[in-house]
């Protein structure tokens, strides 16, 4: 599966648009995380607690977003966006989304 941030793909041709393929994930942070985040906050630098709950929050959206553009029968998907949402204090969403296609 081709993907990218791009409208088109180098030396490809979209010959299909088969609609939106997206993936999404809710996450919450947890108490454990929260007490060392907190420490962190105090000190400064980066929370890496956060960080490691961001990316693979991501690559969980992104998989989904795969899993969604191959039921459609895509062999890529373009113009690939991310997108968070605050769900409730503590909780967001994270969506992957993009335009899945054939190509010749």
């Amino acid at each position: 599966m081709i993907i990218t941030t791009t409208e088109q793909i180098p030396n490809r041709e979209i010959v299909e648009l088969l609609g939106i393929a997206r993936g999404s994930t809710v996450r919450a942070r947890n108490i454990g995380r929260d007490i060392f985040a907190g420490l962190k906050n105090i000190v400064g630098g980066e929370i890496e607690e956060y960080t490691k709950l961001q990316a693979s929050s991501r690559e969980q959206a992104l998989q989904r977003m795969i899993n969604d553009a191959q039921r459609l029968g895509a062999d890529a998907i373009v113009n690939v966006r991310f997108q968070n949402s605050l769900i409730t204090q503590g909780a967001a969403e994270i969506l992957a989304y993009g335009t899945a296609v054939k190509l010749a």
